[in-house]
């Protein structure tokens, strides 16, 4: 997740690649990022924690790990450095216990960001200064749309919006296969089911339109459209959609107790 903000972040002029210090866990993994990225890349934690904005890109588990190497509080009446977290799972309090004296952000982005499509879910703490959440805000913007919620609703957004790009992609998938099955070459099939879906999705937003009245401007009676809906009905596709989310979402929950 940490590769998919940078990468645009860092063509977009955003952030100054001389400005960027990576920490990651093998010296293998420090070379193939460093030459991606055009950006400093090492093993040893220290020279990324004196930065003054840190982001926290490792698996839930790791987070007693990574915070044990973390620095001390800074002195009273020194500038808290800010840490922006894109943990899944892991609350704004399990964060601040981690990390005493730090302002933490709980970012939940997803991959689309690498093209500029993403969507982030953000939620800070009431004492987060202004500037600061202009700061991180207009920083996520730069890779898609913010929506800044009350924490109680980054595992919702989690499970729809960062899980889900995943759901969608087999989702086209299996809609290609379908093409398949039917006749078509496989790149033309894939070709149709992706152009397919993004028509659709722009037809929605343009025209305001509920998914439901698309639904019912294309099956007509007793045609080619209602028969292929009555097999998702058959298939229990909508159910297992709903359940496939819902399980996104608390899984995204039991992560915080490690």
């Amino acid at each position: 997740m940490a590769r998919a903000l940078l990468m645009p972040l860092l063509e977009q002029g955003i952030i100054p690649r001389d400005q960027v210090q990576a920490v990651v866990g093998s010296e293998e993994s420090a070379r193939r990022l460093q030459a991606e990225l055009g950006v400093a890349v090492g093993c040893d934690p220290s020279s990324a924690w004196a930065a003054p904005v840190v982001l926290l890109a490792v698996k839930p588990q790791l987070l007693e790990v990574v915070a044990s190497a973390a620095p001390p509080p800074p002195p009273a009446g020194q500038e808290a450095p800010l840490l922006l977290s894109v943990l899944a799972g892991v609350t704004l309090g399990r964060l601040e216990q981690a990390f005493p004296g730090w302002r933490c952000v709980r970012a939940v982005p997803n991959t689309p960001c690498l093209v500029g499509a993403g969507i982030t879910g953000l939620a800070w703490a009431e004492d987060l200064p202004a500037e600061q959440r202009r700061w991180v805000r207009d920083l996520f913007a730069s890779v898609g749309v913010v929506k800044v919620l009350p924490e109680s609703q980054l595992d919702g957004l989690l499970a729809l919006a960062s899980s889900g790009p995943a759901l969608a992609a087999v989702l086209l998938e299996a809609l290609a296969d379908g093409g398949v099955a039917s006749g078509l070459p496989r790149a033309l099939a894939l070709e149709l089911a992706l152009g397919m879906m993004s028509g659709s999705v722009a037809l929605l937003r343009e025209q305001g339109l509920h998914p439901a009245q698309l639904k019912d401007m294309v099956a007509s009676p007793a045609g080619t459209t209602i028969a292929a809906l009555r097999e998702l009905e058959r298939g229990g596709v909508r159910g297992a959609l709903i359940e496939a989310v819902l399980a996104a979402a608390e899984r995204s929950r039991a992560l915080n107790s490690g």
